[in-house]
């Protein structure tokens, strides 16, 4: 087996653990709308063809999920002041706080597969972790304390 097996494999099943988590968290929300809302966490506020671009769906796509989601109060929308034919999209706070309550949803639905690890596995997954956080650039929290939030929640889990 070579590295780049390793990696593919890894990628593969984060694939599936994300599906794995949506299925078990019964959530309807599409995942697009979680993937927007962390996109303008990590990014700050970002133009509709910006953010097309970053989140990998068509500007007609994110015009009409922006749309949704600026009638949820989500998102705002407001002109680009440096092109007023340019829209610019920030999330809100309910949003925010939508995005922080997925993630603690999801660590909840996730807790009872991994509740049987040792000390040692679970120092394998958060090594892990870590590593592809350093080598990809991003983070999976980037909201100040929301890793301390799903950690805590899965900690509660496992009492």
């Amino acid at each position: 087996m070579t590295d780049s097996d390793d990696l593919l494999r890894l990628l593969f099943a984060a694939h599936t653990l994300t599906r794995v988590a949506a299925l078990e968290t019964a959530s309807e929300t599409p995942s697009a709308q979680w993937r927007t809302l962390t996109l303008l966490q990590t990014h700050g506020p970002q133009r509709l063809g910006d953010l097309a671009h970053l989140s990998r769906v068509s500007q007609p796509g994110m015009t009409r999920l922006a749309r949704q989601m600026a009638e949820d109060g989500l998102l705002e929308r407001r002109a680009d002041p440096a092109d007023s034919r340019a829209t610019v999209l920030s999330a809100t706070p309910a949003g925010l706080a939508a995005l922080r309550q997925w993630r603690v949803d999801l660590a909840t639905a996730l807790q009872p597969r991994f509740a049987e690890l040792d000390d040692v596995d679970r120092t394998v997954l958060r090594r892990a972790a870590h590593i592809l956080e350093e080598r990809i650039g991003a983070t999976a929290d980037a909201a100040p304390g929301a890793d301390e939030t799903v950690a805590t929640t899965a900690e509660k889990g496992a009492r």
